[in-house]
């Protein structure tokens, strides 16, 4: 199955504009043969608009992820983003995955980054948000939350092949580290493909690393974008052509419970 990912420049704070850039992305993906299109955390409202992410966050089931799950049918693809999802009172960083016939799966990130995300979003719980796309069982995660070694771990364990996670990391001395060492070790301790997609460019709040990638279970870059410019990545998630690295390095099956 191929998928893609769209290093994204998001306009904070114009959903209209950020998901006209799906949808255009979506169109490529599909002329490419992608079956998934992932987007950055919050992609739709742009991570950098502060407050207004809290007046913009929509349900679930609202008018933004309507828009999600037409762009989906329209290319015949799903679709991954990041979301604001208001739900009552609260407000979370949420990924949707929508499948081209409106199917929706909902992740909260659990994992909130510095007092920025923790003064806009209340936290979800760490659980294990899967869905099968095209034959291979996904599980999603959101940015910080993939830092953490026991949430990879439990999809894996769960059985997932691919852990999609949509990001935005920031222009950090550090950034670069997680984009091309962190992520590829998630990878490979688990024997899992790994999406990891980010923002590029600036708001008026953040600078992004950009350097989204598509990894292999063997820790391999299958795909990866620049730091600075917009970029459609897109690889093939062949579980079986990494038999031999799941034979060769038995985590899963030699964990203690």
């Amino acid at each position: 199955m191929k998928i893609a990912a769209l290093q994204m420049r998001a306009v904070a704070g114009d959903p209209a504009a950020n998901l006209a850039r799906i949808e255009r992305a979506a169109g490529e993906a599909a002329t490419a043969g992608a079956a998934l299109l992932i987007a950055p955390e919050l992609a739709v409202t742009g991570y950098g608009a502060g407050e207004a992410i809290r007046d913009l966050a929509e349900p679930a089931e609202g008018p933004v992820v309507d828009r999600i799950a037409a762009i989906a049918a329209e290319a015949g693809l799903s679709i991954v983003s990041g979301i604001a999802e208001r739900d009552g009172e609260a407000v979370y960083n949420s990924a949707v995955l929508v499948d081209d016939t409106g199917s929706r799966l909902v992740y909260r990130k659990s994992h909130l980054y510095g007092p920025y995300e923790r003064g806009l979003f209340r936290p979800g719980p760490a659980a294990a948000a899967t869905a099968a796309i095209g034959g291979i069982k996904a599980g999603l995660l959101i940015c910080y939350d993939v830092e953490f070694p026991e949430n990879v771990r439990r999809l894996a364990q769960e059985g997932v092949d691919l852990v999609i996670v949509p990001t935005a990391l920031p222009a950090t001395d550090h950034g670069a580290f997680i984009a091309e060492k962190m992520v590829p070790v998630r990878a490979f301790e688990n024997q899992v493909f790994v999406a990891y997609v980010n923002h590029c460019g600036a708001d008026k709040r953040f600078a992004y690393a950009g350097l989204s990638g598509i990894v292999a279970p063997d820790g391999t870059m299958l795909a990866q974008a620049g730091a600075a410019e917009e970029a459609l990545l897109v690889a093939d998630i062949a579980p079986d052509a990494f038999a031999a690295s799941r034979a060769a390095n038995t985590y899963l099956a030699d964990l203690h419970p």
